[in-house]
């Protein structure tokens, strides 16, 4: 049995960095094992999980749209609303660790929070960061045909299967309806977590209007680990995405503003759109290089060389990861006027914004970085770079998160 003080049960559907959700979370847990603490986590088995001892405690993977074959699904479609597996996995966990405090991230389809209510029955307290709107728009997205939707407002949860809204399909769509029915009549995330954490004010100011208390929440922001990155005094040349290939991403966006300002632009990572992209790309004759998967060196390398970060997104982009890298890199940012963004560009200062889906003004954001002298790109870039210095490292993050544990009754030290 591990001793009950400092030991942080960390929890999260994948243990490997997947995304940005996921690559905040393995910080945080980095971060509080440099700190003397115990970090205990608890994922989904998934063939590309980072190794722990803590593995065989860990529920079968589900991955959500897959294809499993008729048996599968049957057997999968109910641990998606309420994962028995999980909870037993979870209990037996529980008989070998004594966790200070429970820190949730992503669990929705995969570990569900059928964990949560457990949690609570043995007194830990439990916090929740929220990576997105899932709390109010069960496809968490709160988007529907690129514009921003609300028709699940007000309880009427039957409209995600009505539109469609999970990948178009009408069986994925009215599973996630009835897990968001059921979550919310039992009462698994309002009657179990003790606070929210959300790294940006327009997730906390949406979640507010759609009927949440603001004592909820906290607003703590994303860090970025400003060592990792040696900023270049010299300003690149190519404009640079890093992300996934999605459309809620906005690459396709960028990929025509690319063509149409004659800008070079590397896009870095893979997706579900990347075929359609190279034909575009093709088609336009942009200068797009698409540079997929790169190591966590080659990744910094790329965004150091970079004249500015490109963040298009045309979602609800909560606080991106990618934008605070850009800064820790001495790059200006050009980021889409939507959502999270707007609050970490500081226009014609680190950078500057446009109307998101707009590929004439991205084309003319592009045209007029390219046109600014090198000596303008990099003082905007140091500016970015100070900021996350000051406001965005790991040193206030972890305070942030101490502070709360400690308004929680976890003796921190």
């Amino acid at each position: 049995m591990l001793k009950p003080t400092n030991c942080l049960l960390a929890i999260n559907n994948y243990y490997y960095p997947r995304g940005g959700a996921e690559v905040l979370f393995l910080e945080h847990n980095r971060m509080f094992e440099n700190v003397g603490w115990q970090v205990v986590p608890f994922a989904m088995r998934h063939a590309k999980n980072l190794a722990t001892p803590w593995a065989d405690y860990f529920p079968d993977e589900i991955e959500f749209g897959a294809e499993y074959g008729l048996a599968g699904k049957l057997v999968r479609a109910p641990r998606v609303i309420y994962s028995r597996q999980a909870r037993q996995r979870m209990h037996r966990l529980l008989g070998s660790v004594q966790p200070s405090i429970a820190h949730v991230h992503n669990i929705y389809h995969h570990l569900s929070p059928s964990v949560l209510p457990l949690l609570k029955e043995r007194g830990i307290p439990l916090v929740m960061t929220l990576h997105d709107l899932k709390l109010a728009c069960p496809a968490y997205t709160m988007m529907r045909g690129g514009q921003t939707c609300e028709s699940c407002r007000g309880g009427k949860l039957y409209n995600v299967a009505v539109n469609r809204c999970i990948k178009g399909s009408l069986a994925l769509s009215s599973l996630v309806m009835v897990e968001a029915y059921v979550h919310r009549a039992l009462g698994l995330y309002a009657s179990n977590v003790d606070r929210f954490i959300v790294p940006s004010r327009f997730l906390l100011e949406t979640l507010v209007q759609w009927g949440w208390a603001r004592e909820r929440f906290i607003h703590i922001p994303n860090f970025v680990d400003v060592d990792r990155f040696q900023p270049r005094a010299q300003a690149g040349q190519r404009f640079v995405y890093c992300g996934r290939l999605d459309a809620l991403k906005g690459v396709e966006t960028l990929v025509r503003a690319a063509a149409l300002a004659r800008a070079p632009v590397t896009l870095i990572g893979r997706g579900p759109l990347e075929a359609r992209l190279r034909a575009l790309s093709a088609e336009l004759g942009a200068d797009v290089h698409f540079a997929g998967y790169l190591t966590k060196e080659a990744l910094v390398a790329a965004i150091q060389d970079a004249r500015a970060i490109v963040v298009p997104s045309e979602c609800h982009e909560n606080a991106p990861i990618a934008l605070l890298e850009a800064y820790a890199a001495g790059r200006p940012v050009i980021g889409a006027r939507i959502a999270g963004i707007p609050e970490l560009v500081r226009e014609d200062e680190t950078g500057m914004l446009y109307p998101a889906g707009d590929s004439g003004a991205l084309a003319a954001a592009l045209g007029r970085f390219t046109a600014l002298p090198d000596a303008r790109v990099e003082a905007m870039g140091a500016a970015g770079r100070a900021w996350v210095e000051q406001d965005f490292n790991a040193a206030i993050y972890l305070q942030h998160q101490l502070d709360l544990y400690d308004s929680l009754g976890v003796r921190v030290r």
